[in-house]
């Protein structure tokens, strides 16, 4: 019989905080067993492969236990903490508890509507899961042993026994995908998961062939060495997280779209005097004004006059879909790995919201509280590889846009400008494009008409 205890307990589980993520790892607990928690407190800091993410616990009560230590990487779905909710409303459990008894008891439906924590799901009362059929009897079977029971007994027929209905084996989807593909039947593997989960090794483990009978025992072999590494001069960093996802995005990119780069260096220093005295506006104040913010203005320009090149390709479907709206993306370098936010709807934005947008985007990166529906939907991308001192390069577009502009370093050089050489602020722009989407003459155009606004500033006018 369950205590009282044990039923106010509530375990919360780690959630899909993202679109289709499968794992997240605890950076940051901020309680701690014995801790009182709140409807909407935040327990936890969790990285997902997208961006670090601040868990809150969906109702009150007190910390009973924290099931994984920081760095840990959890499966979602896992359950991470358990709180004690006797001491207060107790709110819905996350998921309901599998059902044990033969004779369930008839569920109690909601007066009203319940709340529900985006992220997390809905209230497990509200759905239940559908019992696996049993074993069913034939037709002719049954007839026999009723027959059998008649002649046996003077006519009496005896009652069946009714079917035992089994309960349906707890498993993620992609482990029940993996075991209809190795043919396993979940019905018959021993789950070795938290309340019950089968997990992946449960189903490769069912999967393995039986060993045969050696009729004389094999020669033992000595265990392959375990190889050892001079930790004063090496140093292994597991690859999680963050940095994970960009490297299996930009294979992904690098091998699927083919990318062509085109190069230009232009004269900028009319730009950097108009950055000047910018800073000076009174509508101005207060935002970031900078070169990068002059440069993102031109690209929207040049994608305006150009809307051709801001697009994606469907490899499904086999289209191209042309995009009417400018999520314009500002990779950015963290502590955690490389991350591109993107500002949504930029191409609808004057110059003072601009600045703001970008002032809020790399605020937010570099205290690592960039949220993933930030970093998704981008259509073009800027890279801004000047301020490591850098010329230029090559950069790898971001999967599924169709176009990154690189910015290289602004520096004072020798330039001919009407018909003397002078000191200017010269920089190196490289435009990589999706060849699939842009052909050479676009993607110059585009290149050329950014180029043409950052040497005479003024077109911003008479362009935008």
């Amino acid at each position: 019989m369950t205590t009282m205890t044990e039923a106010s307990v509530r375990e919360f589980k780690m959630p899909d905080v993202g679109e289709g993520l499968t794992e997240a790892e605890i950076l940051k607990w901020y309680v701690q067993p014995g801790d009182t928690v709140t409807d909407g407190q935040v327990v936890c800091e969790v990285e997902t492969a997208k961006a670090a993410v601040e868990l809150p616990i969906p109702y009150d009560g007190v910390v009973r236990e924290l099931h994984f230590p920081e760095g840990t990487t959890v499966d979602v779905g896992t359950s991470i903490i358990a709180v004690d909710v006797s001491g207060g409303a107790a709110a819905p459990a996350p998921e309901a508890a599998p059902v044990t008894s033969a004779a369930p008891e008839p569920e109690k439906k909601p007066e009203g509507r319940q709340p529900v924590l985006v992220g997390y799901g809905v209230a497990a009362s509200s759905t239940k899961r559908r019992p696996r059929k049993g074993p069913q009897i034939p037709v002719q079977e049954a007839s026999a042993a009723i027959q059998s029971e008649l002649n046996g007994h003077g006519g009496a027929v005896a009652t069946p026994a009714a079917p035992v209905v089994q309960e349906r084996p707890l498993a993620k989807p992609p482990v029940r995908k993996l075991a209809k593909d190795l043919g396993v039947d979940l019905a018959t593997v021993v789950p070795s998961g938290p309340d019950g989960i089968i997990t992946r090794e449960d189903v490769h483990a069912a999967a393995a062939p039986a060993p045969e009978a050696v009729a004389a025992p094999a020669p033992v072999q000595a265990p392959a060495p375990v190889p050892t590494y001079d930790t004063a001069r090496e140093t292994r960093v597991p690859v999680k997280g963050v940095r994970k996802a960009t490297a299996a995005a930009m294979v992904g990119s690098a091998f699927t779209a083919p990318h062509v780069t085109e190069f230009v260096t232009v004269d900028v220093t009319r730009t950097m005097k108009l950055v000047e005295e910018l800073k000076q506006d009174k509508e101005m104040a207060g935002l970031r004004v900078n070169p990068l913010l002059l440069i993102a203005k031109a690209l929207l320009v040049a994608i305006k006059r150009n809307p051709d090149v801001n697009a994606s390709w469907d490899e499904a479907n086999q289209e191209i879909v042309l995009k009417h709206y400018v999520n314009l993306g500002i990779a950015a370098a963290t502590p955690r790995g490389l991350i591109v936010p993107n500002i949504k709807d930029a191409h609808t934005k004057t110059l003072p919201q601009l600045a703001q947008s970008l002032g809020e985007l790399v605020s937010t990166a570099r205290d690592g509280k960039t949220s993933p529906a930030a970093m998704q939907g981008g259509t073009v991308t800027i890279t801004n590889v000047g301020v490591f001192g850098v010329d230029t390069g090559t950069p790898i577009l971001n999967p599924g846009e169709s176009a990154i502009l690189a910015v290289g370093a602004i520096k004072l050089q020798p330039w001919v400008h009407k018909g003397k050489v002078k000191p200017r602020q010269v920089t190196t722009l490289a435009l990589s494009f999706d060849h699939r989407l842009v052909d050479g003459e676009l993607g110059s155009k585009v290149l050329a008409d950014v180029a043409a606004i950052l040497e005479q500033p003024k077109r911003l006018i008479t362009w935008a």
